[in-house]
């Protein structure tokens, strides 16, 4: 990597943070020329791994998926916040490299690709265990595979071709006394290796600190001014700051892009999932990274930046016209294609619900997307006329099997009915419930920082208000887990299978102003 040293003649604008909101955790980036790309964690949901571009590190666009077949993502019976932990994105002689774990079954593995945007490889698997990997490729031929150890960071050298591990695994540092030392990344920058990790947990303690060594092996001697970012004990909006890659931009300008929540309620608490956060970095006299104003970031950052390239807005609304789905939308574990056959009824999507049901560590009939921003308005219109009782279709408002909200059609004491339920913890209820006729109906809800309100439209009822749910019940701090919220259409025959096809012929998600 290029010195240190940029030119001072960059113009002073402002951005905001996040620079990609909603459930995006855990980023990593790498630069090829003026292009940067990015990809963040997934879990248990399909396509795995998403993939970002950028010209500015600020607006980024999605290209893709790194996992795009279960048998790069095998993810049956996966535990909600299982799946795909932490990737790493690097780039070496014309290669892209994104090295991660699936903690379903806890292997770590690689996939690869000369083109970011296309199809990458099967898994080459590795035998180093722990999670969090990361790749760094030294000067001198030899490619470093680290990972977290038990409270410590461990590392070897491997064969790129094969994933042979070369050497055996060793201890190469501690941190700095936090809790958890996880998310390694190596650098080498002007001769010397930099070690930054995160420590504190991925929590309100969260931290990100640094030590350097003349050689990759260490010892590492720590930062002075360690956690070089955090947001612990702050009152801040933003929290739980952590979990950074660093990047040296085309320009000569070094930036960290890392993880944080926006929090809201008293105590404070976060439902739409770890998102991208972005900090200019600059270095002191004695060589070390200064990060942000001091280690702290803010909603609006005025900066030194690279001349914005503006991208195009949040798609709001899909009329499932195209013979495949869009980048935004996920599925629960691996999809069971019979579920929803795209090409069935044209400028319709259909599920048909099997027995499994939104409780289940199982895939259910559910295409989602994530909750972007706080204040939104989500809307889609169904034709469904459930046979029996059992079955059922509509929106979910999803956290994980033990925390969700749903506004659905079925059939209830022989009688078409919109329904709304929630699901918090051990306790599920129909907490409103309204006769209607047949014919479409549109299901929908509105979404602030603190309530969800779910309301549908038909032709002989007009527009209806029927229930309320707090996003308290759906955040980490009470669901548990590394999730954001997903808005998904779904279908489920409540332990039978349905007979009854659901068709869904649009869906609109609409952001609304304060984000």
């Amino acid at each position: 990597m290029s010195k240190r040293s940029a030119s001072n003649h960059h113009a002073i604008m402002k951005y905001k943070n996040p620079v990609i909101s909603g459930f995006y955790p855990d980023p990593s980036v790498c630069r090829v020329g003026e292009d940067y790309y990015l990809v963040t964690s997934s879990f248990e949901y399909f396509p795995g791994v998403p993939i970002f571009h950028s010209k500015d590190l600020i607006n980024w666009r999605q290209i893709g998926y790194c996992l795009t077949r279960k048998s790069q993502l095998p993810l049956e019976k996966a535990r909600s916040s299982s799946g795909i932990f932490a990737p790493t994105i690097r780039h070496h002689n014309g290669t892209f490299y994104m090295v991660t774990t699936n903690a379903n079954g806890w292997r770590n593995f690689f996939v690869y690709s000369k083109d970011p945007a296309g199809d990458w490889s099967e898994p080459v698997w590795l035998d180093q265990g722990g999670i969090d990997p990361s790749l760094f490729f030294d000067d001198d031929g030899s490619v470093y595979f680290a990972s977290t150890g038990v409270n410590c960071i461990v590392q070897s050298t491997i064969d790129i071709k094969t994933g042979k591990q070369l050497i055996d695994t060793q201890e190469i540092w501690r941190g700095t006394s936090g809790s958890y030392p996880e998310g390694p990344h190596l650098y080498k920058i002007n001769g010397t290796y930099y070690l930054m990790i995160a420590e504190g947990g991925t929590e309100f303690g969260h931290m990100e600190t640094i030590a350097r060594s003349k050689s990759p092996w260490g010892p590492f001697e720590s930062c002075l001014r360690n956690p070089i970012l955090t947001h612990r004990s702050s009152v801040e909006p933003i929290q739980c700051t952590g979990h950074g890659d660093l990047v040296e931009a085309h320009n000569g300008t070094w930036w960290m892009v890392f993880l944080g929540v926006r929090t809201n309620g008293h105590p404070p608490c976060h439902h739409i999932g770890r998102e991208v956060y972005l900090a200019p970095v600059k270095w002191d006299k004695d060589g070390w990274p200064v990060v942000g104003d001091n280690g702290r970031v803010y909603l609006e950052m005025e900066t030194d930046c690279l001349p914005l390239d503006p991208q195009k807005s949040i798609e709001t609304r899909d009329d499932f016209d195209s013979k495949s789905l869009g980048i935004d939308w996920n599925f629960l574990r691996n999809p069971k294609e019979e579920d929803w056959p795209l090409s069935e009824r044209p400028g319709f999507i259909r599920l048909t619900g099997s027995a499994v049901t939104l409780d289940d560590f199982d895939s259910p009939a559910f295409i989602g997307r994530r909750q972007r921003h706080f204040n939104c308005r989500v809307q889609a219109s169904l034709s469904f006329s459930p046979e029996n009782e059992n079955e059922e279709a509509g929106l979910t408002v999803f956290m994980n099997e033990r925390h969700h909200y749903e506004i659905a059609v079925t059939r209830l004491a022989k009688e078409r009915r919109v329904i709304v339920r929630k699901r918090i913890g051990g306790l599920s209820a129909i907490v409103a419930s309204e006769k209607i006729g047949e014919g479409a109906v549109t299901l929908g809800l509105s979404a602030n920082k603190d309530l969800y309100q779910f309301f549908y439209l038909h032709k002989d009822s007009g527009n209806s208000v029927l229930a309320e749910g707090e996003t308290r019940y759906l955040s980490s701090e009470v669901a548990g887990g590394w999730t954001g919220v997903f808005f998904a259409m779904y279908a489920t025959g409540n332990g039978k299978k349905s007979k009854s096809p659901a068709y869904f012929d649009w869906f609109e998600y609409l952001p609304m102003d304060g984000g």
